[in-house]
């Protein structure tokens, strides 16, 4: 509609000043010593869902970050959107990789490099922008409730809980979130699925303190290394991970569904050439797509032991740790996948050293049915604003709580994510593009407006 275009291009400079000053929040979730940036974040939230509109806003504390609430119901009788996302970000480190500062964002080749500007600062903030248009140009088509938590970076431990005790007011028709990445702009795409998580860590103990490496060494067990060999255990030569009943679980696609899947553009030398790789490497058998769309995989995220200072100190250190995080498709279960490592790690461990394995958090795969009404509403409202058709695509990361809302809540998940896989997520030099950014908020109003009309037939 030409009038929220108006809107939109009027107020533009705002809408960006305004995410820049979430973004200058550090609201890491993952350390304690920004607990109160954290709790700033969810105030300024709540702040500007006032602003733009909202009615019954209110920041609901939890054991852990406060979750905000606010809602427009303009007639029970019409559908209602859940519209979830989170103000909580990633640590930034290491921050001497970042070209700008973390929490100072910076306007460069017409995007926003700041941590959380695409995860997921920028895109939830586009459906506050797109929600403000919608009721301030009196043309808001449906009720719509927002659920903007600060935990889903540490697994939404605490998130669970609330959709338990307020399964009344959460009623809704569907959960809207912008989450997820797109192709591209030029080849738009909207994810029909996520994969699910069990993330872990391992410690391997040796002797009772650190040791001189010369008066030891050879005689005793290795932390570090004998972590190092367990761990390059976990894959086999074909690069399949090697824990007993890991694939038991796992949905097998048809031919045809994978060459669906495959018909998705990508090209291998323009992402070899982003990564700075000369070769790519995953399960035998599996194209790049598959492998990080319906494939399962078990990756290190971290891994230290020993002395890693400036210098040099010849030890042999008694322990060593690693950070596991496995990428999990339907129908593995989360749980049940945790104790298959839990029980594989602890069996291969050899004589003469420890080990303790401790499960973080997790989350369970998740498949959109893209003949649900949402879904057509959602294609269609690309269709409007992008002059083609979304290509369904799988996705390859992980929203823990979205299986949760359709056993808590009832409710399917519509993913329309517009950032880019490129985007840096979870890596220094964060960025969104502007483009992006102002294409999600005239893009969002179409899919209240269609989903709207789809639920009246």
């Amino acid at each position: 509609m030409q009038v929220w275009k108006d809107y939109q291009d009027q107020h533009k400079d705002r809408f960006l000043q305004e995410l820049l000053d979430l973004l200058r929040i550090p609201s890491v979730s993952a350390d304690s010593q920004y607990t109160q940036d954290t709790l700033r974040c969810a105030e300024s939230v709540k702040l500007r869902l006032q602003e733009a509109g909202a009615e019954h806003v209110e920041v609901c504390p939890t054991a852990g970050h406060a979750i905000v609430y606010g809602d427009k119901i303009i007639d029970p009788a019409l559908p209602t959107v859940l519209v979830y996302g989170h103000y909580d970000v990633q640590p930034a480190d290491p921050l001497e990789l970042w070209n700008s500062g973390p929490f100072d964002p910076v306007i460069k080749d017409g995007k926003i490099w700041a941590r959380g500007s695409a995860d997921d600062k920028g895109q939830f903030y586009m459906h506050v922008k797109a929600f403000e248009t919608m009721v301030k140009t009196n043309t808001l088509p449906c009720n719509i409730k927002f659920m903007i938590e600060g935990e889903e970076e540490v697994g939404s431990a605490n998130l669970g809980i609330f959709l338990k005790e307020n399964k009344e007011r959460l009623k809704a028709d569907v959960v809207l979130i912008s989450d997820t990445s797109m192709l591209s702009l030029e080849n738009p795409s909207l994810d029909t699925g996520l994969r699910g998580l069990s993330y872990m860590e391992v410690t391997v103990t040796g002797p009772n303190r650190d040791l001189h490496s010369g008066v030891y060494g050879g005689a005793v067990a290795n932390p570090a290394t004998i972590l190092c060999k367990m761990i390059a255990s976990l894959h086999d030569e074909n690069n399949h991970v090697t824990i007993p009943g890991f694939y038991d679980q796992v949905q097998q696609l048809t031919q045809e569904e994978r060459t669906a899947l495959n018909s998705a553009p990508f090209d291998e030398a323009a992402y070899k050439k982003d990564l700075g790789l000369d070769a790519l490497w995953g399960e035998k058998g599996y194209t790049t797509i598959e492998r990080t769309g319906i494939r399962p995989t078990l990756e290190v995220n971290g891994i230290w032991g020993g002395y890693t200072g400036e210098g040099s100190k010849t030890v042999l250190p008694s322990k060593a740790s690693a950070k596991i995080s496995m990428r999990l498709v339907p129908d593995q279960d989360w749980i049940a996948i945790s104790d298959l490592f839990k029980a594989h790690f602890e069996k291969i461990a050899p004589a003469g050293v420890k080990v303790s394995v401790t499960r973080h958090h997790g989350g369970s795969p998740y498949v959109t049915p893209i003949d649900h009404i949402a879904f057509k509403a959602a294609s269609q409202a690309i269709q409007s604003t992008f002059g083609k058709a979304p290509i369904p695509v799988r996705g390859g990361g992980s929203i823990p709580i979205v299986a949760l809302f359709e056993k808590e809540l009832g409710l399917k998940t519509i993913l329309m994510g517009f950032g880019l896989d490129s985007d840096n997520l979870h890596s220094p030099n964060e960025k969104y593009g502007l483009e992006n950014f102002y294409k999600g908020i005239e893009t969002i109003p179409y899919f209240h407006q269609y989903f709207a009309e789809l639920q009246k037939k």
